[in-house]
C-alpha cells in the first residue's frame, strides 16, 4: 500500500486516484487553503514549524492536529492532510521540536507533552478554530496524542492513535530485555533528519547489511557508530537508561483511567506495539470510554491504508456528526489462516478460554498435565554464538511476520516441544503467555518462548513469542508475556513451542557477564535447566475460542 501511495503521489496523479486507493467518500471540496511554515512559539521561546490546511471559507471550525518527527512535508503527512481537507476537515500539521523545519533539540518521546499542550492552546486561540480539537496519526504520532489527551482541558473531541501505545518503555525493554532490531532500525531512520521517515526506513533497508552488522557489535552503546558513522542521541539514551526512572514521564497509561475522549485504534497481529495497544484498549474498556479497535493481519508498515481510512470515519463521526460508518462492534479482528473478519463486544473475547498446553517429556506438548517425576532438559546459551530468531513483530517489513523456523529449531540451544496432529481446526484469539520452571547456573540470562504452527509438510512458522530477563528467583515458574494473537491452526497441523536463551537480533544478546547493556563486552556462557514434570509443570496458556 505504501508503494501505491508513493507512486500516485510522486507521479502527480489526481486526488481522486488516491481517494479510490483508500476507499474514501467523495470529497466535499476540491479547493484547499494552505499556509505553510507558520512559526508557533513554545513557552521557552522555541518556534515549531506548522502547516495549516482547510477547506474554503472563513467560519471557525474544528481542527485536527498531527505532530510528527518525520517531516511534515513528507509524502504520507501531505497526502493525509490534503485528503482530510478535501473531506471538509481543518488540519494542523507540525514538525516536532528539533526535527526538520522546527527549532530546538529533539529529545525523543520526552518533549511531547509540554509542546503538544502548548500547540493545542495556540490552535484554540486562532480565529479560524472554534475550540474543538481532535488528533490523529500512527506510531510516534500516536505517542504525541497520548502525551496530550489525558491532560488537556477542555478534552479532545476525538483521537485516532494507531499502531502505537501510551507507554513506549514496554517496547524498549520487553520483559526487561532490549528490543535491539527495532530500536536500532528506528535509530538509523531517525538519525538523518534531512530525510523523511519513509526515506529513512528505505535507507535502513538499502543499508540492511550495515545495520545488521551494527547489531552484532559490542558494546552496544556505540553500535550507532557502526550503523550511521556517528553517535545518535536516542540510541545513546535508550542503551544507557535501561533500569532507572529516565523514561517514567513517557508512561501515560495511568492517566487513561480518567479519559473520556472517543478513541479509535488500528493495529496488526505483527505490529511491534500490539501488546501495549491492547493494554490501552483494556484500560479504556474498564472505564467504558468510547472506543473501538481494529486488528488486521499487518505488520507496522503495512497497516497504513487501514489507519488512514479508520481516522476518516472516526473524525467524521465526532467532528461532522456523520456516524454512517461507525455502526460496528467495538472489537474487529482478522482471524489469520481463516480469512475471516470477526466482531466482538469485548477484548479479549469472552468466548476465548485460557487453556494450558504443557511441555512434556520426550519433547512432546500435550493438553494434559505431566504425571512423571524429574523431567528436565538442559542447554547452554553462548553469547558469542547467540541463539538466532526469524520473523516476528519487527519495524522492518521485509523481515517481519511469519518465517520458516527450521534452522533455528535444529540448534542444540533450542528446546522444541510438539503436539500430535490436530483432529479439527483450533482457533486462538486473545492473550498468550508462558509459565516455565527455569534456572541458570549464574542466575542470569534471558528466557525466550515462541509458539509455532507446523503444517502437514513439517514446515514450522512462528505465530507468537515473548521474552523475559531472568532474576535469581528459582522457586517459582517464570512468567513470560507473549504477543496476543488471532490465529487458526488447521486440522492436521501441529503446535510447537520453542524454549531458548535468546532471540538475536530481535532482542540483544545477554552477555552473561552482568555488565550494563551499553558497555558490556565480556561474554560468559549460560547453562539453562528447564523442568516440566508433575511437581514443576511448565506450559503455555492459549486463548482457545469456544464456539457455543
Amino acid at each position: 500500500m505504501l508503494e501505491e501511495l508513493a507512486l500516485a503521489w510522486t507521479g502527480r496523479l489526481s486526488a481522486p486516484v488516491l481517494e479510490k486507493l483508500l476507499d474514501l467518500p467523495e470529497p466535499l471540496t476540491t479547493e484547499i487553503q494552505t499556509r505553510r511554515d507558520i512559526e508557533v512559539t513554545m513557552p521557552d521561546g522555541v518556534r515549531l514549524a506548522t502547516d495549516h490546511f482547510r477547506p474554503p471559507g472563513q467560519d471557525p471550525m474544528p481542527a485536527v492536529i498531527f505532530r510528527t518527527p518525520y517531516d511534515k512535508r513528507g509524502m504520507v503527512s501531505q497526502i493525509w492532510a490534503t485528503l482530510l481537507a478535501r473531506q471538509g476537515f481543518q488540519v494542523v500539521l507540525q514538525d516536532t521540536r528539533g526535527q526538520f523545519a522546527s527549532q530546538g533539540k529533539f529529545d525523543a518521546f520526552r518533549q511531547e507533552r509540554a509542546d503538544g499542550l502548548a500547540t493545542a492552546a495556540w490552535v484554540r486561540e486562532q480565529p479560524w478554530c472554534d475550540g474543538t480539537l481532535a488528533t490523529a496519526g500512527p506510531s510516534y504520532l500516536g505517542h504525541t496524542q497520548w502525551a496530550v489527551a489525558p491532560y488537556i482541558e477542555p478534552p479532545l473531541a476525538a483521537m485516532c492513535p494507531a499502531i502505537t501505545t501510551s507507554n513506549f518503555t514496554e517496547l524498549f525493554y520487553p520483559g526487561g530485555s532490549f528490543n535491539l532490531h527495532n530500536l536500532l532500525t528506528w535509530s538509523f531512520s531517525i538519525g538523518s533528519p534531512e530525510t523523511s521517515q519513509l526515506a529513512g526506513l528505505l535507507r535502513a533497508g538499502t543499508n540492511a547489511k550495515r545495520v545488521r552488522r551494527a547489531m552484532d557489535h559490542l558494546p552496544l552503546g556505540n553500535a550507532d557508530n557502526v550503523a550511521l558513522g556517528k553517535p545518535e542521541p536516542f540510541w545513546r539514551t535508550v542503551t544507557d537508561h535501561t533500569d532507572d526512572d529516565h523514561w517514567d514521564e513517557i508512561n501515560h497509561t495511568p492517566a487513561l483511567a480518567t479519559l473520556k475522549t472517543p478513541v479509535s485504534m488500528v493495529t496488526g497481529w505483527w505490529d511491534l506495539l500490539l501488546v501495549g495497544q491492547l493494554r490501552d484498549y483494556e484500560e479504556l474498556q474498564k472505564t467504558d470510554c468510547p472506543r473501538r479497535i481494529t486488528i488486521g493481519p499487518w505488520d507496522h508498515m503495512k497497516s497504513l491504508k487501514a489507519v488512514i481510512t479508520d481516522s476518516f470515519s472516526w473524525l467524521a463521526a465526532h467532528l461532522h456528526g456523520d456516524t454512517s460508518s461507525t455502526h460496528r462492534a467495538p472489537v474487529r479482528i482478522y482471524l489469520q489462516k481463516a480469512g475471516q473478519w470477526l466482531d466482538f463486544e469485548h477484548w479479549p473475547p469472552k468466548d476465548s478460554s485460557p487453556t494450558p498446553l504443557y511441555l512434556r517429556a520426550d519433547h512432546k506438548l500435550d493438553w494434559e498435565a505431566p504425571q512423571d517425576d524429574n523431567s528436565v532438559d538442559t542447554f547452554t546459551y553462548d553469547p558469542n554464538d547467540p541463539t538466532p530468531t526469524v520473523g516476528g513483530p519487527l519495524l522492518d517489513t521485509r523481515a517481519a511476520g511469519q518465517r520458516d523456523n527450521a534452522h533455528v529449531e535444529k540448534r542444540s540451544d533450542v528446546l522444541v516441544f510438539t503436539t500430535k496432529a490436530l483432529t479439527s481446526d483450533l482457533d486462538l484469539i486473545g492473550p498468550v503467555s508462558a509459565s516455565i520452571y527455569v534456572t541458570t547456573d549464574s542466575g542470569r540470562g534471558d528466557l525466550f518462548v515462541r509458539l509455532c504452527d507446523v503444517d502437514r509438510k513439517g514446515l514450522s512458522h512462528n505465530v507468537t513469542d515473548g521474552i523475559i530477563k531472568l532474576s535469581d528467583a528459582a522457586d517459582s515458574p517464570v512468567q513470560v508475556t507473549m504477543h496476543p494473537t488471532g490465529y487458526r491452526f488447521a486440522r492436521g497441523h501441529r503446535l510447537r513451542v520453542q524454549v531458548s536463551g535468546g532471540a538475536f537480533p530481535n532482542h540483544a544478546r545477554n552477555t552473561g557477564s552482568g555488565e550494563p547493556l551499553a558497555t558490556a563486552s565480556r561474554t560468559v556462557p549460560i547453562r539453562f535447566e528447564v523442568r516440566h514434570d508433575k511437581e514443576c509443570p511448565s506450559f503455555v496458556t492459549l486463548p482457545v475460542l469456544r464456539i457455543s
